[in-house]
């Protein structure tokens, strides 16, 4: 889901445009003129989740049509800004139960999206 505050708004929309596992929780709350604890306070009240799974989930729904097209699993987790594809695949795996090539082989049939406990963006 997304927030109803416009800061947290203008800061998911800059993610989704350009999704990035290197978000800090720091630094989204100075853009957002608040301090860390009263962000994380308002993205949960607004979201109903973490910033840390709201940005898997927006990562995994950037990933999965790149993946699709045949960009590679080292390509993808690259362009979102994980350090390495073992990174990206632990973190796809996490959330899906599968890896991204098991995902694709399989007609993306994985772990049902969002996992327990969280819900889809």
């Amino acid at each position: 889901p997304f927030p109803a505050d416009p800061r947290l708004v203008r800061l998911c929309r800059a993610f989704v445009a350009a999704p990035s596992a290197a978000v800090r929780i720091d630094a989204w709350a100075s853009r957002a003129g608040m301090s860390r604890r009263s962000f994380t306070r308002a993205f949960q009240r607004e979201t109903g989740v973490s910033l840390s799974v709201w940005r898997r989930q927006a990562t995994l729904l950037a990933a999965l049509p790149l993946l699709a097209r045949g960009a590679s699993v080292t390509e993808v987790a690259l362009d979102l800004g994980y350090e390495s594809a073992p990174a990206f695949t632990t973190m796809f795996r996490r959330m899906l139960g599968v890896a991204p090539r098991t995902y694709l082989r399989q007609g993306g049939r994985g772990r049902p999206f969002p996992p327990a406990g969280g819900q889809p963006i």
